[in-house]
């Protein structure tokens, strides 16, 4: 029996994880569309996107807010935004086919992506509470 809840908890798991990467690149896809300083192209390259922002924002985004905790307590975590604008400049180094014009598109582009990936998830929050 035990057997069973471990399969059924890793395929959730799976879910929930193949769940958020295409909520991620659907809101990655819309923005961009959204903001002509932002190139895509096409949906396989927003999977990329998401894919890559997934794992940078794991591990490296907590080692730059550790390391510059005094500048964001001093700006009252607006440094956030620049921090979060560097990691979208970094994909875009990465990832080919994603082309980001310049910063300020890429502090552009991390704003709207946090709001729309909010919105895109609220069903989902809402389900999970139920």
């Amino acid at each position: 029996m035990e057997t069973m809840n471990k399969k059924d908890s890793k395929a959730k798991s799976l879910g929930r994880f193949l769940l958020k990467i295409l909520i991620s690149s659907i809101a990655v896809y819309i923005t961009s569309w959204l903001l002509p300083g932002v190139h895509t192209g096409q949906f396989l390259i927003a999977v990329l996107v998401a894919l890559a922002l997934g794992v940078i924002n794991t591990f490296l985004r907590p080692i730059l807010i550790y390391l510059t905790i005094p500048l964001t307590v001093f700006t009252f975590g607006l440094f956030l935004i620049i921090i979060n604008a560097a990691m979208v400049i970094l994909v875009s180094r990465i990832v080919p086919g994603f082309q980001v014009d310049g910063f300020w598109w890429a502090v552009a582009f991390s704003v709207i992506l946090s709001i729309i990936t909010g919105l895109l998830e609220l069903p989902v929050r809402k389900q999970r509470q139920e």
